[in-house]
């Protein structure tokens, strides 16, 4: 299917890829590893936490707050190490925030051979309520803090929440991005064609996060390995290609709970060989090199 309006993204046409598309190698499973490495901007707490009794309305929650924080202070740290054992790199969606809070931190992330994919400056501004001229600030606040930290411009944009305006991807590729993530209609990437220019769409599928699967879900860090393994056995039988993302947010399986699960899927993707353990920039590279 090819040159189709963009559901979301303003002036785009979506070409996506065919039957036969198969990532490097011919292999049928790409698996990213993401580490969301979420902050949120002075004054401001994540909209969800740990407790589940509601506060009085107005109450501004700092158990959310500080459980957001752990992230930065523990989460980062562990998950790093964690790849660092498995052998693999991660797509690190990094918050702007942190290029000013812990610019040390932002570097290490990049010297140690991951990637950093722009988050936007913080957790809580959602670019589907910014005019697009705040749209456009916050993309390149975000973009110079990260560059100026870790001395690597970032090619790559997930907004929070997964959440743009119409004129988000337009303005991202404007910027210089070479991808975006804000898209969850699709099983692989597709390539959005604004005329003036291509931006590669990358999925960032939901069934192997951590966020979901624990918060909301209840569900265990066994039965997290567990649903990885049943997806990747069947994803392996079908005929058509896909990508899985294994999510893991710094605050939360950040934890020692969860954290071994994360490191346990990593060395599982990393030694079968007929899975493509890759990054989102390299997700991208392919894209465009077979459209």
């Amino acid at each position: 299917m090819t040159d189709v309006k963009d559901v979301i993204a303003e002036g785009a046409k979506v070409r996506r890829l065919g039957a036969d598309f198969r990532w490097p190698g011919g292999r049928k499973v790409a698996v990213v590893m993401n580490i969301a490495f979420e902050g949120w901007s002075d004054g401001k707490a994540p909209g969800l936490g740990p407790m589940g009794n509601p506060l009085p309305a107005g109450t501004f929650d700092t158990n959310a707050l500080m459980w957001g924080h752990y992230g930065s202070v523990r989460g980062i740290d562990r998950l790093l190490g964690a790849m660092k054992r498995a052998g693999t790199r991660a797509s690190v969606m990094t918050s702007g925030v942190f290029g000013e809070r812990i610019p040390h931190v932002v570097k290490r992330i990049a010297d140690e051979g991951h990637e950093i994919v722009a988050h936007g400056y913080g957790q809580e501004i959602i670019p589907a309520k910014l005019t697009p001229d705040e749209d456009k600030a916050n993309i390149q606040k975000t973009t110079d803090l990260l560059t100026q930290a870790s001395g690597m411009r970032p090619r790559g944009w997930i907004s929070p929440r997964g959440t743009p305006a119409a004129t988000t991807a337009k303005l991202l590729l404007d910027a210089g991005y070479a991808w975006q993530g804000d898209v969850f209609d699709d099983d692989r990437p597709y390539v959005q064609d604004f005329g003036s220019g291509k931006l590669v769409a990358i999925p960032l599928t939901m069934e192997v996060n951590d966020l979901p699967h624990a918060m909301r879900f209840g569900r265990s860090p066994r039965q997290f390995v567990e649903l990885y393994d049943d997806f990747v056995a069947h994803a392996l039988q079908n005929d058509d290609a896909i990508m899985i993302d294994v999510t893991a947010h710094t605050h939360c399986y950040g934890r020692p709970y969860g954290a071994w699960a994360f490191e346990e899927i990593a060395r599982k993707a990393r030694s079968d060989g007929k899975i493509w353990v890759a990054t989102r920039n390299e997700i991208a590279d392919h894209v465009l090199s077979v459209t």
